[in-house]
């Protein structure tokens, strides 16, 4: 009879790091932050603009680990992987918060930000018609109600 607890382990995803089932040594969870940080900071700035960084900064006197997280991982490592372009990454943003139907200011953030990156309004209307079909008419009036808002912003 074959022991279950002695297959192989599965390898890791490519990107991952192998140390990721152990612990890293502090010297390396420390200049790893520094690094992850400055990035998503950058990445923030180039996609959101000032409206990322008041979000956050926004969160930073009643939970500012939750505030160093949003920058730390959200941006400095996912939004900044090599795997999508940055408007792959929005219109992929944009479709989840118009699927959870109750993220309005942060979807509202994440359209401005795609228009940054050179989504076309059009495109994004797109993304959200394609999300009636999976999260529901509801969710993508509201998701085109906050399009709206922000292409008249930016008229």
């Amino acid at each position: 009879m074959k022991n279950p607890h002695s297959e192989r382990i599965p390898e890791l995803p490519q990107g991952w790091p192998a140390s990721s089932r152990a612990a890293p040594a502090r010297a390396e969870v420390v200049s790893f932050s520094d690094d992850r940080h400055a990035r998503g900071l950058r990445a923030l700035h180039d996609i959101t603009g000032a409206a990322g960084a008041e979000a956050v900064e926004g969160l930073r006197d009643i939970a500012p680990d939750f505030a160093d997280w949003i920058v730390d991982f959200s941006y400095g490592d996912v939004m900044t992987r090599p795997g999508l372009d940055r408007r792959s990454r929005q219109f992929a943003t944009i479709a989840a918060l118009t699927a959870l139907g109750n993220a309005a200011p942060q979807l509202k953030v994440h359209i401005s930000g795609a228009l940054n990156v050179g989504c076309r309004p059009q495109e994004i209307v797109e993304v959200i018609l394609q999300m009636s079909v999976y999260a529901g008419f509801p969710a993508a009036i509201n998701a085109l109600n906050v399009a709206r808002e922000v292409f008249d912003e930016q008229r």
